[in-house]
């Protein structure tokens, strides 16, 4: 095989179950954005010439080729109804669990890659909620995740094989296995792989137009290069999870029966289409079923700890009883965890027990950050700094994009546009005003052109050996931003040591960033193979011209590029202006309103967004296994799995390869660059916002949506990403507000500010050549609950909920992704679409819960089960507190978050009908790591009376200085505080509103309020 090919898949390498698949000829003439354009257009050019490039520099050289010696092991059938499955044998019982050998029932099929003939399956009750079944080959060559890269709990040191909630049951003969609760033995399993209980076979594609789906048979298939488990599951159930993506059905997964879900299992980097696999993989759900005889609920959690590359599919064949899960993996082994709530919150926790909970955030983390690609120099930085001040509007975090760097490589800074000691300056007066700062660090390090070229991250990588290699050990070389690039590999032993130093040194040079933005780390390529090996390395320039320059002007909307795949035939289509906005009527203005009229002329028949689609060392060591193209090829959205990525022969440490652990890069990224910044930065909170994530990224790390478009539908989506991050134990996340790829208008950017004054992370960036943002930016409420972020790094509990995590016995409620609450008591409903002023939204808890406005303090008034019509006028986002919640806020936001923490607390006290109401707060530092002394209040309300005690050494030096209590019923006839007569309060009747000013109380000690 060449150092590089552009050949896809064959037709005959894409068979399933006896019938074709056809899946990489369904993206044709796919519409691509900006983003996607120049990347796709930059590969397509770099291929172009590699190729040229390796004809010449491969002839005298053929010992260099990066080849996988040919297989000449068994053909592969293709067909998985011949698979036999398997039998257990040598059961042996233990005190937490089990141990058995499967070996195959019948002669191999080998459809995918050669059949494992010796099995090993082990079931632990590892605690009294979580379920581990490990199925994995008995010779351990498979690929498994080293615990170096996530740790696992300890063994369990007591028993739960008796008490706990859920049961492993088996059959030897086929071997299957299902999983039910032990408290409702008879119920439908919550997992259940029993051919008897799965429709019957063989059927026809599932979705029309995949091949793929066409489902053959359900045997447990277990081969070097294929793995398969099917499942049924109670007809269209409710499925939350496996990512990262962007799902055409919102939160809540489609399951069929209408086409259903592929969720492909391979981190990419790609703008943001539908239905596609996106920067990160998680194989865990969340199941919710409901069950209308009882009107109850319970959820469970379903999780494969796996680095493989796969699908993931949920279908509902026709006529069937069940739909099913069912996944196929291309290597690893089958290593699931099992939990089993019962609530959606308890699900969320207990697999952040298992994966790691996630990192505290510095309390500066949750301001506003405004950056751009295209701030050309420090002056415009600076000048974004200085004119958000002007106009009041907060900003916590400047950012700088790639344009910092000096030739486009990471740790520098460009000596003309972005001096060191100036960049050094800049910072340290936001440091002064307690703002800070944060630069982003690409993936790739740019290879060193020629002896006289000095970048001290290239050669001393290169003399500590921490770069990804090929298969002859000799240099992986990829391209990127700077031109051809070298990668790190971070199983190497060197390579921490090494990635300290840079950031150490960059920090030294004046770059004293506050914390870290991981791009790329997919990890991304723009070429197939290793096409910098034997190349020119001194042409670095980008084959293509940069957004925003002359010859690619954004006029605005989203500009995207024909793409035939038929003849590689690329056309520029121009964008539009802002979404809806009409140029040849209005002008070339792109505001909102001309001469008082709203230039937003939405069209809602358009076309959707969607139309954008387009412990071994496993097979490092493994004989007659296919690298570059395995046989089962999954529904990557680039067709190759090398395309746009690194080669999946490309070699790291002891002889992995990128085929096994490409879906760790980042995660292992972001543990490092963790690491770093306890160095470089001690004693303080590790800021980091990564693209790429994985299974326990949480722990080290935020996350950031990607490169996301400015279309109302994107902010919408934004919504089901943030939720959907919640379940993977990443919860400080969010979008690029107000889009990255296209304009943005003053309607939509005034939306999305709103909402996302209410999310974890909330950063406005878009991309070179577009409108400025800091001029179309809102005022921003600070309303932030940083209790919720303590409790979700001490517990695993959400701190961004979907309705139904909180009122999980609502059917109307599982599907809702236009509304959420924060923590238990906040409920947001923002408007999601242009040129209205009302929007409607669920008022949970079947009448049986007090609503209240949260800036009128007025009840709602709703009908239980239906949506209720709000008011909602451009500027404004309805937000309402739920009954029976009592809620520690500042008296009034200030301009940064230091200046906040440093005012007065008021407490916002919401009773319910029986005038209980219960609340806790987190107090600290808000940057000590690992956390420091703390302080926990909480607040208890019940018979007319406040309690409000402490524990913790933290000294709160802040007082509370108002309370409101709404729900008090009548005007009381006197107020006490602390066991003395108040005359500091007022009355609202209209509101049952009870004010307290002048309270001046130490939360230091015990406070007690009456009023009688």
């Amino acid at each position: 095989m060449p150092l590089f090919s552009t050949r896809g898949p064959t037709k005959d390498s894409l068979e399933y179950g006896g019938i074709d698949d056809v899946q990489s000829q369904r993206k044709s003439n796919r519409q691509l954005t900006t983003s996607s354009l120049i990347r796709r257009l930059f590969f397509s050019l770099v291929v172009v010439a590699a190729l040229a490039q390796a004809f010449f520099h491969l002839l005298p050289d053929l010992q260099r080729l990066i080849e996988t010696p040919p297989s000449s092991g068994p053909s592969h059938s293709r067909d998985i109804a011949k698979c036999p499955g398997y039998e257990l044998h040598s059961l042996k019982h233990t005190n937490t669990g089990l141990t058995a050998r499967l070996s195959l029932a019948g002669p191999a099929c080998n459809a995918f890659g050669t059949d494992v003939s010796d099995l090993t399956i082990k079931v632990v009750y590892e605690t009294q909620s979580r379920l581990h079944v490990n199925i994995f080959d008995t010779a351990d060559k498979q690929y498994t995740i080293p615990e170096s890269v996530i740790d696992r709990p300890p063994p369990p040191t007591q028993s739960f094989t008796k008490t706990s909630d859920i049961l492993f049951n088996y059959e030897s003969s086929p071997f299957a296995f299902w999983i039910t609760r032990r408290s409702q033995p008879d119920t439908t399993p919550l997992f259940d792989t029993r051919i008897t209980s799965l429709p019957e076979t063989p059927i026809s594609p599932v979705i029309p137009g995949d091949n793929s789906t066409a489902l053959g048979g359900f045997p447990l298939v277990f081969e070097d290069q294929y793995l398969q488990l099917a499942s049924a599951v109670p007809k269209n159930t409710n499925i939350y999870g496996l990512g990262e993506v962007i799902s055409s059905s919102g939160f809540r997964r489609n399951i069929g029966p209408a086409n259903g879900t592929i969720q492909t299992m391979w981190s990419r980097d790609v703008s943001e289409p539908v239905d596609e696999n996106l920067y990160g993989a998680h194989p865990v759900y969340l199941e919710h079923r409901f069950d209308p005889q009882s009107a109850t609920s319970q959820s469970h959690g379903v999780f494969l700890l796996s680095a493989a590359g796969g699908d993931i599919l949920l279908l509902t064949p026709p006529s069937s009883s069940v739909s099913l899960v069912e996944y196929r993996m291309i290597c690893g082994v089958l290593d699931f965890y099992f939990f089993s709530g019962p609530t959606p919150n308890e699900v969320i926790e207990q697999y952040g027990a298992l994966i790691g909970l996630p990192t505290w955030q510095p309390a500066w983390g949750f301001g506003f950050h405004l950056c751009r690609w295209g701030y050309k120099d420090l002056n415009e930085t600076r000048e974004q700094v200085i004119r958000m001040r002007e106009a009041n509007i907060p900003l916590e975090v400047m950012w700088n994009d790639i344009d910092l760097y000096h030739a486009v490589r990471d740790f520098t800074s460009d000596p003309v546009s972005y001096p060191g000691d100036k960049v050094r300056e800049f910072i340290r007066e936001l440091n002064a005003n307690h703002q800070h700062y944060i630069p982003i660090v690409d993936a790739a390090i740019p290879k060193q052109v020629n002896a006289t070229d000095l970048y001290h991250p290239y050669t001393k990588g290169v003399e500590e050996e921490v770069f990804i290699a090929n298969p002859d050990g000799t240099e992986y070389v990829g391209q990127v931003w700077p031109g051809y690039t070298v990668f790190p590999d971070w199983f190497q032993k060197n390579t921490q040591q090494w990635w300290t130093d840079a950031f150490r040194n960059w920090s030294e040079s004046g770059i004293e960033f506050s914390g870290i933005w991981l791009d790329m780390n997919e990890a991304s390529s723009f070429c197939d193979g290793s096409c910098g090996t034997g190349a020119n390395l001194i042409n670095t320039s980008v084959p293509f011209i940069l957004p925003g320059e002359p010859g690619h002007l954004i006029l605005g909307g989203s500009d995207f590029l024909s793409y035939s795949e038929k003849d590689s035939s690329l056309k520029w289509t121009p964008a539009d202006y802002p979404e809806c906005y009409n140029a040849t009527i209005f002008g070339p203005s792109g505001n909102i309103t001309v001469n008082g009229t709203l230039t937003c002329l939405f069209n809602e028949d358009a076309t959707p967004i969607s139309s954008i689609n387009k412990r071994g060392l496993g097979a490092g060591k493994q004989r007659n296994v296919d690298l570059n193209t395995p046989p089962y090829a999954i529904h990557n959205g680039f067709g190759r799995l090398s395309t746009h990525a690194l080669a999946t022969n490309a070699t790291h440490a002891q002889g992995q390869v990128e085929l096994d652990v490409h879906n760790l890069w980042g995660l292992m990224e972001q543990k490092a660059t963790h690491l770093v910044l306890q160095e470089v930065i001690p004693k303080q909170r590790p800021f980091i916002i990564s693209r790429s994530t994985f299974p326990s990224s949480g722990r080290w790390t935020g996350h950031w949506l990607g490169d996301n478009f400015s279309l109302w539908s994107y902010l919408r989506y934004s919504i089901a990403g943030i939720l959907q991050f919640q379940i993977f134990q990443i919860p400080f996340v969010g979008a690029d507000t107000c889009g990255f790829d296209g304009n943005t208008d003053e309607e939509l950017c005034n939306r999305w500010m709103q909402l996302y004054a209410f999310m974890p992370f909330y950063r406005n960036h878009n991309i070179k050549g577009q409108y400025h943002r800091s001029r179309i930016a809102g005022t921003v409420s600070q309303t932030r609950h940083y209790t919720l972020f303590a409790n979700s790094s001490m517990y695993g509990t959400p701190p961004v909920r979907a309705l139904f995590f909180e009122f999980p016995n609502e059917p109307e409620l599982f599907d809702v992704d236009a509304q959420f609450l924060i923590g238990a008591d906040i409920l947001v409903t923002p408007v999601l679409e242009p040129n209205v002023s009302t929007v409607s939204g669920f008022f949970p808890g079947c009448g049986q819960v007090i609503w209240r406005d949260w800036y009128t303090h007025s009840v709602v008034h709703s009908v239980p089960g239906e949506p209720t019509t709000l008011s909602a006028p451009l500027g404004h986002i309805n937000v309402h507190i739920r009954d029976g919640s009592a809620l520690l806020l500042h008296v009034e936001p200030r301009y940064t978050i230091a200046e906040t923490r440093r005012g007065p607390y008021s407490l916002l006290v919401s009773l319910n009908a029986e005038g209980v109401a219960y609340g806790s707060a987190y107090i600290d530092d808000g940057i000590s790591y690992p956390p420091g002394p703390h302080r926990i209040l909480t607040f208890s309300i019940r018979n007319n009376s406040i309690s409000i005690s402490s524990t913790g050494s933290f000294e709160v030096a802040q007082k509370l200085q108002e309370i409101t209590i709404l729900g008090v019923n009548a005007r009381p006839k006197a107020v006490d505080l602390n066991g003395r007569v108040t005359a500091q309060w007022l009355y609202a009747p209209q509101q049952d509103k009870l004010v307290m000013s002048g309270v001046d109380a130490d939360l230091n000690d015990p406070v007690f309020v009456e009023w009688k």
